[in-house]
């Protein structure tokens, strides 16, 4: 039999089974959509990461009070030390320490013109940004005033939130800050006025982006911090002296500060990230190994319900391997078919989950962080095989019965 005819009956006999058909397919589709959906959304995630490590220094640490956990950077009330100008000094005089920049962190409703948004705020020396960003870079117009109370620098982000139709706020306007605060069980409000004199450029550091940034005496004001900082950020002489820095802070307060850098941050993270993934591929590979039962369940059906046409095409000459390829092709067409579909499926189905699955930022202030999918060809056609060679090894039994149907016995059933 030539492979025409032989791809005609294959396509004929999944035609007047389509009920069932389509349900196999149905299910190649999910597993092979699935797994497509969590390829492209793991490699935007790991992508976003790279890009928010490349945009930090590769010279500095961040330090908070209490031994740090890395996957949340958040501290240990258990054990922990206010950090305070005489810790500052202390961190100062580490050797093959080149810089310390302590910073306040908070979030406050901003007002500018009667449109308001919340946003993350930043305090600290304006002209120490480019320690921690070195590629930090503002619109034409802008000026740093480090010693100016009411002056504020804002990120592209909250410049221009997603979806708005213009600024929120240009050089030189007037902007209102509200943040409130518990004191003695009864909560705070404090507002106070910031004049825009420097607008950053995107810098790729959504913290950045999505920040106010105003100086300490400010911030120390507006946050009723009272000179208790949040962070400190430490610029090591060298890259090369990250670990040494990072071992001489945990030897002089040991747990009650807890020192991270940017790649242990994004080592953690993408790992976390990978072993979540991971464990997420693995139940996309089941929904595949499903559809792969799928298969064998209709095939098998099918050479239960056509036993007298294979007896019939056995009597007239049609050899085994005629009968083996004949059910084989079926399983091809409903792997091709089904991964196909679940690719293309897939792939729109990780855009839309990136929309779905964008998240706020941590603060809870800002534009929320969206983290689009990439699509590598050479994962796609992976998959595309993983689900077809499924599809084919699941018809390999049911093609191996009905080749070996003895067709005196397939004609005398009735």
């Amino acid at each position: 039999m030539n492979p025409k005819d032989l791809f005609s009956l294959s396509f004929e006999a999944l035609v007047d089974r389509k009920v069932r058909t389509l349900l196999t397919i149905l299910m190649v589709v999910l597993g092979s959509s699935l797994v497509v959906v969590l390829n492209g959304l793991s490699a935007g995630q790991a992508a976003f990461l790279e890009q928010q490590f490349n945009t930090l220094a590769a010279n500095v640490l961040f330090v908070g009070s209490g031994q740090r956990s890395l996957s949340s950077f958040a501290s240990s009330s258990s054990n922990s030390l206010i950090i305070n100008d005489v810790i500052i000094q202390k961190l100062k005089s580490l050797p093959n320490v080149s810089d310390v920049i302590p910073e306040y962190t908070g979030s406050v409703q901003m007002n500018s013109e009667g449109n308001t948004q919340r946003a993350s705020i930043t305090a600290i020396d304006p002209s120490k940004l480019t320690v921690e960003l070195p590629n930090l870079s503002y619109v034409d117009g802008s000026t740093i005033n480090p010693g100016d109370r009411s002056s504020a620098l804002v990120g592209d982000t909250i410049v221009n939130p997603p979806g708005a139709d213009s600024a929120f706020v240009v050089l030189g306007q007037t902007i209102k800050a509200t943040a409130t605060y518990t004191d003695s069980g009864k909560q705070v409000t404090v507002v106070k006025n910031f004049v825009v004199t420097g607008i950053l450029k995107p810098s790729g550091n959504t913290g950045i982006d999505r920040s106010i940034i105003i100086n300490l005496d400010a911030g120390n004001e507006l946050l009723h911090k009272q000179n208790r900082y949040d962070q400190v950020i430490i610029a090591a002489t060298t890259p090369d002296d990250v670990d040494t820095v990072q071992q001489e802070i945990t030897g002089m307060f040991g747990k009650t500060l807890g020192a991270t850098t940017p790649k242990a941050i994004m080592a953690v993270r993408q790992q976390a990230a990978s072993g979540n993934a991971a464990f997420i591929l693995m139940v996309g590979i089941i929904a595949l190994v499903v559809g792969a039962v799928g298969i064998v369940t209709t095939l098998y059906n099918s050479v239960t319900e056509r036993i007298r046409e294979i007896g019939t095409m056995k009597a007239i000459g049609a050899q085994n391997i005629t009968i083996l390829a004949l059910f084989l092709v079926e399983a091809c067409l409903i792997g091709v078919i089904g991964a196909s579909l679940g690719t293309m499926i897939g792939i729109g189905g990780g855009y839309i989950m990136s929309i779905v699955t964008t998240t706020s930022p941590p603060t809870g202030g800002g534009p929320p962080i969206h983290i689009p999918p990439i699509f590598v060809p050479t994962d796609l056609i992976k998959v595309w095989l993983l689900s077809l060679t499924l599809s084919v090894l699941a018809g390999m039994y049911p093609a191996w019965k009905a080749s070996k149907l003895s067709p005196m016995v397939a004609l005398r059933r009735e």
